[in-house]
C-alpha cells in the first residue's frame, strides 16, 4: 500500500463538509500547519474539530474559524483566540469544553477500541450533566465516550514511507493518541525518509496506523505567547 502522497492539498482532497477532525498539537505547538491550510483552501464547512485549543485568530484553526468553516469545538482550552469567543458568545459556534486528560484518554479510547470509559474529572461538576455515572470502590466515576471521528490529521517531525513517526519533544503532545484514533490518519511531517532508515527504538506512531503521509513545507512554528523583559 503506497500511503505517501505528493502535497496536504492531495492529502485532504476527500473531507467534505460536515465530518469530524481530530487535530494533534498543543497551543500551537506540533499544529498540522500544511493540512489546515489545505482545508483553508477546500472552502469546506460545518466541521466538527476535536482539538486541545483552536489556535490563535491568524493561524493554526483561528484560520477555519476566521472562515466560518467550524460548526462545533471539542476542546480543551480555548483562551487565546478572540475571533472563538465571538463566535461563541454569539451562538455562532458550538462548543464542548472537556478536562484536557479526559480528551488524551478519549481519543486514547477510540485507538485502544474501546466505546467508552469511565473517569473521575468531571464527576459533580457541569461536565457530568447528562452523562452516566458509577460507584467503583467507594468513588463515583463518569462514563465518557470514546470519539469518534472521520480523519485524524497530524504533525511529526520525522517519518517514512510506511507510515513510521517520531515526534520531536513537546511536539508530541497529543498527535500519538490523535493519530490511533481516526478512521484516516494523515501525517505531515518535516523529514520523509525511506522504510528502515528511522531507529525503530524511537518511534511513537507505528506506521500501521497511519494512511497517508507527506512531506510538509514552510513550517512557522509560532511560539503562543512571546514575553522579553531586560536582564538585571
Amino acid at each position: 500500500m503506497n500511503k505517501v502522497v505528493a502535497n496536504a492539498d492531495e492529502a485532504v482532497k476527500d473531507i467534505e463538509s460536515g465530518m469530524t477532525l481530530m487535530l494533534g498539537g498543543f497551543g500551537l505547538c506540533g499544529i498540522p500547519e500544511n493540512s489546515i491550510a489545505a482545508i483553508v483552501r477546500k472552502g469546506i464547512n460545518n466541521l466538527t474539530c476535536i482539538s486541545n485549543n483552536a489556535g490563535v485568530d491568524d493561524f493554526g484553526i483561528g484560520l477555519m474559524l476566521q472562515g466560518k468553516q467550524v460548526k462545533k469545538m471539542i476542546s480543551s482550552y480555548v483562551g487565546e483566540n478572540a475571533e472563538f469567543e465571538r463566535q461563541l458568545l454569539s451562538g455562532e459556534l458550538e462548543v464542548d469544553l472537556i478536562p484536557q486528560g479526559t480528551l488524551a484518554t478519549r481519543a486514547m479510547a477510540a485507538g485502544y477500541g474501546m466505546p467508552a470509559v469511565y473517569l473521575l474529572a468531571g464527576v459533580g461538576t457541569e461536565v457530568a450533566e447528562g452523562k452516566e455515572t458509577r460507584e467503583f470502590n467507594g468513588k463515583e466515576y463518569l462514563l465518557e465516550e470514546a470519539f469518534d471521528s472521520d480523519f485524524a490529521i497530524v504533525k511529526a517531525w520525522k517519518g517514512d514511507k510506511a507510515g513510521n513517526l517520531i515526534y520531536k519533544d513537546t511536539a508530541r503532545n497529543f498527535n500519538p493518541m490523535m493519530a490511533m484514533a481516526g478512521k484516516i490518519t494523515i501525517a505531515e511531517v518535516e523529514e520523509l525518509v525511506e522504510p528502515g532508515e528511522l531507529d525503530p527504538n524511537f518511534i511513537h506512531t507505528p506506521g500501521i496506523y497511519v494512511h497517508r503521509i507527506f512531506q510538509g513545507e514552510k513550517y512557522e512554528k509560532r511560539i503562543e505567547q512571546r514575553t522579553v523583559r531586560q536582564r538585571n
